[in-house]
């Protein structure tokens, strides 16, 4: 069984409760540029998974981003920098779809593609890049990542790191049609429909759909995410991806940090101790809202606790690689 414990985040006095720890880093955080090389995996099926790679020797940590995220979202470009300053060597994947330029076939990422992760992971560890030590997921991302160490007999980690995770994706999609979480629904939901328009340029075979109609992300999944993925509709889609119910088979070092107050989530849907693998420790915060963690004394200097956490966890890690 796994293990549950009090976070060690303490908020920002000025940025008291879950949507201004959410929206604060999204609005005012600096996006650094850090140097990174573009690489492409080829897939099986046709398709190409584009990745960002540092440079330098330290061991690899491959960072997974969320729900139409990409290197401009406000954890991801920090977090790759961080992780060079701190002598890692990282990797930025982008989710089947997600980079500059559209992908091939009519799928794209979703919640549970584990089959592109291990597609990644094994391009890594046979190329000139070097197994990966280990991954960071963010919230999509994070479902992703641990829903592959879970039903993987061989996951090609020795750690992992998941923030602000989905841990089950129907509740996530109810709890966003809820009071000021709508404000994340309609800003995601006009970023998926543009999406979809820029692929159906591309595939003029697909089908002219009424975006405008799809008021919420169930509508989208029953219509788009679900055909084009092989699932019976969208409740087919959010119970066999949700990750919740793999956490009990994880037996790599994985730390979760989740925040009660989530906008994104019913503080229900996080799980018990008993549901945990033996390789998982979840540490959970009362306030921190989806992966914002922000703290300090001063809003002039913001302390964003993330990093440090995940850099002392993964720091750990590394030692042990060494």
């Amino acid at each position: 069984m796994g293990q549950i414990q009090p976070s060690a985040f303490r908020p920002a006095w000025w940025l008291p409760g879950a949507h201004l720890q959410t929206l604060w880093p999204s609005l005012t955080r600096p996006r650094p540029r850090p140097a990174l090389r573009p690489d492409r995996v080829e897939l099986a099926d046709g398709d190409f998974i584009d990745l960002h790679i540092g440079t330098g020797p330290g061991p690899v940590v491959l960072v997974i981003h969320g729900l139409e995220g990409g290197l401009e979202s406000h954890y991801a470009g920090s977090t790759v920098a961080a992780l060079a300053a701190a002598g890692f060597r990282p990797v930025f994947m982008y989710l089947r779809g997600c980079g500059d330029e559209p992908n091939r076939l009519p799928r794209s990422y979703h919640s549970g593609a584990t089959e592109d992760l291990v597609a990644v992971l094994t391009h890594l560890a046979n190329g000139p890049v070097g197994p990966a030590l280990a991954a960071v997921g963010f919230s999509l991302g994070g479902n992703l990542l641990l829903k592959h160490l879970g039903e993987a007999t061989d996951p090609m980690l020795r750690g992992a790191v998941a923030v602000s995770v989905p841990f089950v994706l129907r509740d996530a999609m109810l709890r966003l049609n809820l009071g000021l979480s709508r404000i994340y629904r309609e800003h995601l939901m006009e970023r998926l429909r543009a999406t979809y328009r820029r692929k159906r340029a591309t595939l003029p075979g697909m089908a002219d759909l009424d975006l405008k109609a799809m008021r919420d992300f169930f509508d989208f999944d029953d219509q788009i995410t679900a055909p084009l993925n092989g699932f019976a509709g969208a409740e087919d889609y959010y119970a066999r991806c949700s990750c919740r119910q793999y956490l009990r088979h994880i037996r790599t070092p994985t730390l979760i940090l989740h925040a009660r107050d989530d906008p994104f989530m019913f503080r229900r849907s996080i799980p018990c101790p008993e549901e945990l693998g033996p390789g998982v420790r979840l540490e959970l915060s009362a306030h921190g809202g989806h992966v914002g963690f922000v703290g300090g004394a001063l809003p002039w200097r913001p302390d964003y606790w993330l990093e440090g956490r995940l850099l002392g966890f993964l720091q750990g890690l590394g030692n042990a690689w060494e």
